[in-house]
């Protein structure tokens, strides 16, 4: 997991599919995580135009593929989405070049977790394996500088 660790945290930015205004959803608490550690961060979700995340207000794009300035593939994908909608999602964000993804509980079952793992450079995704948990090691492991708000 370190190498993937790695990898997903040495893009120059962040997109969190299912991002939610609600505090009581892993895709607030996720988009909220990356914003508390002054990452760049764009929030995916294509029923809103917004999300209300810190008490600010965050415009959205509706899916990896209007991930375009910078392109795609600058961008690592966590997925905070039904496996249903992620094997979907995975499948746009590797046609748009996204490189990483982390799954986040919850968010695959075995058929999306090998499209992913076959399908990108690196595949975060199992045990557990959170953002919320997990997310200061990787930035540790990518020496990327950061700081706690």
């Amino acid at each position: 997991m370190d190498a993937a660790l790695k990898i997903f945290f040495s893009s120059p930015r962040f997109a969190v599919a299912g991002a939610s205004s609600d505090p009581q959803k892993f895709g607030y608490k996720v988009f909220a995580w990356y914003l508390q550690h002054s990452l760049p961060a764009t929030p995916i979700n294509p029923r809103s135009p917004s999300v209300s995340i810190l008490r600010r207000d965050h415009p959205t794009v509706p899916s990896p593929s209007a991930l375009s300035d910078p392109p795609a593939s600058s961008y690592s994908l966590s997925v905070i989405t039904p496996p249903a909608v992620t094997k979907k999602l995975l499948q746009e964000a590797k046609e748009a070049g996204v490189p990483a993804v982390w799954l986040q509980p919850g968010s695959f079952d075995r058929d999306v977790l090998e499209y992913a793992r076959a399908n990108f450079k690196a595949a975060i995704a199992g045990d557990g394996a959170c953002v919320l948990v997990d997310g200061e090691e990787g930035l540790r492991l990518a020496e990327r500088e950061w700081s706690r708000l």
